[in-house]
């Protein structure tokens, strides 16, 4: 299955991103299919911060690459995918993840009602 994910780059502290496609059994910053962009989150050098080549994008994600949710949250934030499907989606990934939790720190915390039984007074 190929993924469209970011690669780092850059230096220490100064971290920059390629945006690739890539066999999705290949590590991080493994061997890739094809450089699909570039985003910088220090929004260094007075340069836009993502640029990605739409056409080939469009292009990956026709032939059933998954794109990371990090590449997601940017392809949303160029118009290149459903803006509105996407932050649905997340707002349900993230309140499921939420209600689990919640679910499973209820299970585990003692009851704070419960009296102790050998009270010795």
């Amino acid at each position: 299955m190929v993924r469209i994910r970011l690669t780092r780059m850059g230096r220490p502290h100064r971290p920059f991103y390629r945006v690739v496609a890539v066999d999705s059994r290949v590590k991080r910053d493994g061997k890739v299919l094809e450089n699909l962009g570039h985003y910088d989150p220090t929004g260094t050098a007075g340069t836009a911060p993502v640029h990605i080549n739409a056409e080939r994008v469009k292009h990956w994600l026709g032939h059933g690459a998954k794109p990371s949710d990090t590449v997601l949250d940017l392809l949303a934030t160029l118009n290149l995918i459903d803006a509105e499907a996407h932050k649905a989606a997340k707002a349900k990934r993230v309140g499921s993840i939420q209600s689990r939790t919640a679910k499973k720190a209820a299970a585990t915390a003692p009851a704070a009602d419960a009296k102790p039984e050998d009270a010795k007074g």
